[in-house]
């Protein structure tokens, strides 16, 4: 079956959606930050943190053939040694204590020339504890009692 196999196709083939997420992914690592479709953030989102689940993974494990291994499949995924060398060297550290959501997206306004709706996809920093939920959804349920008068014009 094929049920759930059209995920963030982005309307291109497969070779230029992993080389456009691979050059998403180099420009998000480099500059921490980077301004781009709601899309193309959308698609980037899972991207991005399987590589940087990757580095985590070499992160923690003793043995160096182990760590060369993941560091090579994130080298065969983002395609920019300098790039995977960043993250699994300097920026790793910081997501060693999360269990994802490295990445936030941040809608902006529609671009001016053709309206598409644009976002900017940024790291989380490492103690950024989000937002507090709003208890919007639990709203107290009042229980039908005599105390409560009848509708206008309702006859007692």
């Amino acid at each position: 079956m094929r049920h759930g196999k059209h995920n963030h196709i982005l309307g291109v083939k497969k070779e230029h959606r992993e080389a456009l997420l691979a050059n998403l992914a180099v420009a998000l690592i480099t500059r921490g930050k980077i301004e781009t479709t709601l899309a193309k953030a959308k698609a980037l989102r899972p991207f991005i943190e399987k590589i940087i689940t990757l580095a985590k993974r070499a992160e923690r494990v003793e043995v160096a053939e182990q760590k060369l291994h993941f560091r090579r499949l994130a080298i065969a995924r983002v395609r920019d040694v300098g790039a995977v060398r960043v993250l699994f060297d300097e920026k790793v550290s910081e997501f060693l204590k999360r269990n994802g959501g490295y990445t936030r997206i941040y809608k902006l306004v529609p671009r001016r020339g053709d309206a598409s709706p644009m976002a900017i996809i940024e790291f989380v920093l490492a103690n950024d504890t989000g937002y507090k939920r709003s208890r919007r959804g639990k709203t107290k349920k009042i229980a039908h009692s005599k105390a409560i008068p009848d509708p206008v014009g309702a006859v007692e």
